[in-house]
């Protein structure tokens, strides 16, 4: 199904949090590029739209499958947005890369943010929805959003590469406006929230992920 398809369908589910299980261990390949794998993609894109982010994970909604989407902008102002199974983020060497520090969030752990490190540029070679070989390059807020994306689907969250300090201090931050996203976030009544397509506004730097 078409990206533009994809946006515009779904229906926006529940964000599991830090500590659920799904989000701890690394997620199962996508095999089947079926109707299956379309709906879950336009759920995430629909919970991602709902939850303001710039990516979502299908481990984020308990869903234990390799696939992230993305909608958020490059270094360049762009918007990029798109869907990536199977995927593995390789960085410049160390000697080459150039490290980039600002507050990064998890709409896992949502309302709170922390610097974090991450180097500048990443490039992610992965399968796009119909199984096509894909291959992103990008810096800003998608290259960030690539690193931690993958982090994902290998079972681990943000918070692991902090230090004890700055994790200390992310879930205090998180305290301090938990009340604001109760546990069905963001579904916010007992039935699903249906989510219609985005706008181009960027969804950028300051969103969780």
């Amino acid at each position: 199904m078409p990206v533009a398809e994809l946006l515009r369908l779904g229906t926006a589910r529940t964000i599991v949090r830090w500590g659920t299980p799904v989000l701890h261990r690394p997620a199962r390949p996508v095999t089947d590029y079926g109707d299956d794998l379309q709906e879950l993609l336009a759920d995430m894109f629909a919970t991602n739209r709902a939850a303001e982010g710039a990516g979502l994970a299908a481990a984020q909604i308990g869903v234990d499958l390799a696939v992230f989407i993305y909608d958020c902008s490059d270094e360049t102002g762009r918007r990029r947005t798109g869907v990536v199974c199977n995927p593995e983020c390789d960085l410049p060497e160390v000697g080459e890369r150039r490290l980039v520090s600002y507050d990064e969030g998890c709409l896992s752990l949502p309302g709170a943010f922390v610097e974090l490190a991450r180097p500048d540029v990443a490039t992610c070679r992965g399968y796009d929805q119909y199984g096509e070989p894909v291959t992103l390059t990008g810096g800003g807020t998608f290259g960030r959003c690539l690193q931690h994306e993958t982090d994902h689907i290998n079972g681990t969250v943000f918070g692991d590469r902090l230090s004890a300090r700055s994790r200390k201090q992310l879930y205090r931050r998180f305290d301090a406006v938990a009340a604001e996203y109760p546990a069905a976030w963001p579904v916010t009544s007992d039935s699903p929230l249906s989510v219609e397509m985005p706008s181009v506004a960027d969804a950028g730097s300051g969103r969780g992920i």
